[in-house]
């Protein structure tokens, strides 16, 4: 093989691998703050900040990764009673669902004395760009949760975005 031919086969293999890298590099995530296991697409980088939900002052831990302009967060914090948590939960969907100035396409809500779960789904724009959310709420106890996607219509395929949701477990 000449040298010529060498270099041409070697440069098609390199761009046909370089087609075939996977834009999910999905990896199991534990949070160490909160009881929480999660599968990111991307590896996560976590903060921590003060946010208000009606008037009740939380520190929120944020985890989260983005692939392509979208991005996959878990929030978790801890209010006073297990009723203030089950009311964050709405709080933290009217915020999100305002911040990009939405429609609620579908939701579904439950409840009962230790545990409450609320599931969204909406578009909106951000920037006049068109966003679409995916959000799951929920609460334990006096633990609460966000796992959300939210980027452009586009950047969220839905398989990619259930196999984010439905990866959040509690123990």
């Amino acid at each position: 093989m000449t040298r010529r031919r060498f270099a041409a086969l070697v440069a098609a293999l390199s761009l046909l691998l370089a087609g075939c890298s996977p834009k999910y590099n999905w990896r199991d995530y534990a949070s160490p703050d909160a009881p929480y296991r999660v599968m990111f697409p991307a590896k996560p980088a976590t903060f921590t900040r003060t946010i208000d939900l009606d008037g009740m002052q939380v520190a929120m831990t944020m985890t989260a990764a983005e692939v392509d302009g979208a991005t996959f967060a878990v929030g978790a914090a801890e209010a006073p009673d297990a009723a203030r948590a089950q009311a964050a939960l709405e709080a933290m969907q009217l915020a999100l669902v305002r911040n990009i100035g939405a429609t609620i396409t579908s939701q579904k809500a439950t409840a009962d004395t230790d545990r409450a779960t609320r599931d969204v789904d909406a578009s909106g724009t951000r920037n006049g760009e068109t966003m679409h959310l995916v959000g799951h709420f929920e609460s334990r106890g006096k633990r609460f949760y966000q796992v959300i996607a939210i980027g452009k219509k586009d950047a969220l395929p839905a398989e990619q975005v259930e196999q984010f949701i439905t990866s959040f477990k509690l123990p």
